[in-house]
Order: C-alpha cells, then structure tokens, then sequence
C-alpha cells in the first residue's frame, strides 16, 4: 500500500508539474500567437475546459478497463499534445494551439482523479490520510513545475519550444510512474447489475451537496485570486520577481499541509477540518483588504493556499461518502465536471475583475461564495447532529 501511494504521489507531482508549466507560458505563448490581445489567455481556458468536456468520456474509460489503463491513456495524451503545441509553436498557428490544450483536457480530468484513487488504496481507517498524503505530491510540480519553464524557456530558437518538448518527458516519467502502481481490481459486475443508483439519486443527498459545493467552491475562490494576484502587484508597482515569491509560497502552502490533513481530519472529523479551511480563507481576504504592501500579498496568499488544502482534502474525502464502489464513476466524474466548470468561470472572471474593478473589489467578492460553503457546512452538520440524536432515542 505504501509503495502504491508514494508512486501515485510522484504522479500527483508530475501531473502538477503539467500545470504549472501550462498556466506559466501559455497566456505568453497565447499572447505572441494571438490574433488580438484579449484572446492570450485562451490558451490558458482552453485546459480547463478541455478538462471539464472530458468529465464523461474519461469516467467511461475508467468504468471500462480500471485505473491504470486510463491514467496511461491520459498520459499519452499528455505526451501527444505537448509535441502538439510545440508543433503549433514553431508554426506560429494560435488556434492549434488553443486546439492542442483543449484536448489536453483530457489528462488534466484523469489526474483529477489520483486523489479518488488515493482513497481506494488504503483501507477505509487510512483513507483520509491516503488522499491528504497523495495531494502533498503536488510539491513536487510547486518545485520543478516554475524551474522546468524557466529553464526550459531559451532551450531552442523559439521561445518556449524546449518547454513544451520538456513538458512531452514529464509524461513519459510520468507513464513510468504509473506503471509501477497496483490498482484494486475492477469489481465485477454481476449479470443484470445497472451500476447502483441513478446519478440524480445520488446528487441529492446532502453530503454530496455539500462535498461538491466545497470542493467547487474552494477552487473557485483559490483560482480568483491566485489568478489575480501577479496583476494586481504589477499595478501596484511590484516586480515579477516578488509575484513569484508569492505564488510559490501560495503553491507551498496548497500542498504542504498534506502530510497532516489526513491526521487532523482523522482526529477532529471532516467538518471541522472544512470549517478550518473556510475561516482561513476568511482570514486571506481580511489580510489582503487590509493593504497591498508585499508582506500583505504574500501572507494572504499563504492563507489561501492552506485554505484551500483544508477545504479540497476534505471535501474530497467527504464526497466517498456518498456512493458504493459501483457508482465512483460517475459520482467523480460529476463532482469534477462542477470542479472544472468553477475555474473556467473563475480563469476568466479573475483577469476580467481585477482590471476593471480593482483588487479590493475581487476580495469583497470572494466573501459570498466563502460564506455559503460555511453555510452549507453548517447545515451537514445539524443533519448530522439531528440524526445522531434521533439514534440515541
């Protein structure tokens, strides 16, 4: 089991390595490429909606031939469209460009599925930590991810040619990785088996309400402003160099609490932990409302990160709740579809926000969708507290 988690950790890693190199040059590729200037950052959507039209066809592929097929097709995928964009890049073609990240999607909606994945190799008293434990992989794309494409920028004649070949190798580490995971067995379906409960009836309960609206909502709020924060600083006079420090120590702290999550969930329950993430995402707005110096930035930024990591973890681990082995498919191929429809809104709101409104503006209006995950955090676990009581009559 060890051994399983600690390669699915490293794909984890490689996977985030993907993504941060993704959104680092491909609103720079895009705005080179682009026919006007606001189409730059189409590049930059088009993964993440690639992702979210993806949601269907990769849960098929996992119900039909099991993890590790599919998590391998999704890195061949990886593999391909990266030599796609680069070969994009040397025509100067923007729309293959954009067309390369769409379908790139694909992988982007199998990686979302390692910490689903995480929770199905450990037994169920070492769940919690096995997903907070896979997520802390994402250190390792917060490490490598900035460096490969700083590195990788000037490799060839064409800027950002060498990161997008780079990019093609991750994969191939990356189907090394997966290679050397151990997959439950698929379960068999029993002849005249339909799969368990309709989708509809499995969206209605409240614990996946709940695990959902946190999970999209956490994204959500964390992609606003992580997205807006480089913009913000350059209006405030800031070099880039301080906007790197801030996103590292925000990716620091999205993937750091990862070696803990699992135990304080274990120890204090899932709702408590969410609640956590919810008032440090609170305290991210508050610290950033109150000045725009740099420490200001940064340690809002830090909040936000572990905010996040509270919240996702949890609410991932909530969400297995809420359905039996034979409906995971589908229920994860849900959660994710509102996962990714969340950051394409949010990629795009974000720029569009803070240039017209202001920064201050954006924070205010990351408060809102914080106070309704509360709300419905709240609502669980009077449920909860109602049913037990009923129990104990």
């Amino acid at each position: 089991m060890k051994k399983n988690l600690w390669l699915l950790a490293i794909a984890q890693g490689l996977f985030l390595t993907n993504n941060v190199v993704f959104i680092a040059i491909n609103g720079l590729v895009g705005f080179s490429l682009a026919p006007v200037g606001w189409m730059a950052t189409l590049p930059v959507m088009g993964y993440v909606v690639g992702g979210a039209l993806s949601t269907g066809l990769v849960a098929r592929s996992q119900r039909r031939w099991g993890r590790q097929v599919s998590f391998q097709l999704g890195l061949l995928v990886a593999f391909l469209t990266a030599l796609l964009c680069a070969f994009a890049l040397s025509l100067g073609s923007f729309w293959l460009l954009v067309a390369g990240t769409v379908v790139a999607g694909y992988y982007s909606a199998n990686g979302q599925l390692y910490r689903f994945a995480a929770g199905e190799l450990a037994p169920s008293s070492f769940r919690e930590k096995a997903v907070s434990l896979v997520l802390a992989g994402g250190l390792i794309g917060a490490v490598i991810g900035p460096n490969l494409a700083n590195h990788t920028r000037e490799a060839m004649a064409v800027p950002f040619l060498g990161s997008y070949l780079a990019l093609a190798v991750v994969a191939l580490v990356s189907m090394a990785v997966m290679a050397g995971i151990r997959f439950p067995p698929q379960p068999v379906k029993k002849a005249g088996a339909d799969g368990g409960r309709p989708l509809g009836e499995i969206l209605r309960q409240p614990v996946f309400i709940v695990s959902v609206l946190a999970a999209a909502m956490s994204y959500g709020v964390m992609n606003l402003l992580m997205a807006a924060t480089p913009l913000a600083m350059d209006v405030c006079g800031m070099p880039f160099s301080d906007a790197a420090l801030v996103l590292e120590w925000h990716v620091i702290g999205m993937f750091a609490p990862g070696f803990f999550t699992g135990h304080l969930i274990k120890r204090f329950g899932v709702l408590r932990i969410m609640g956590v993430g919810v008032v440090l995402n609170f305290a991210c707005v508050a610290v950033a409302l109150s000045g725009q110096d740099l420490h200001q930035f940064l340690l809002a930024l830090f909040l936000l990160g572990v905010g996040w990591n509270f919240l996702f973890t949890g609410a991932t681990t909530l969400s297995m709740e809420a359905y039996r082995p034979e409906e995971k498919d589908k229920a994860q191929a849900a959660i994710n579809f509102v996962v990714f429809a969340v950051m394409a809104f949010t990629s795009f709101a974000s720029g569009a926000l803070v240039t017209t409104q202001g920064w201050n503006l954006l924070n205010v209006g990351s408060i809102a969708p914080l106070a309704l995950t509360a709300a419905a955090l709240g609502w669980l676990a009077l449920l909860r507290r109602r049913a037990a009581d009923g129990q104990g009559a």
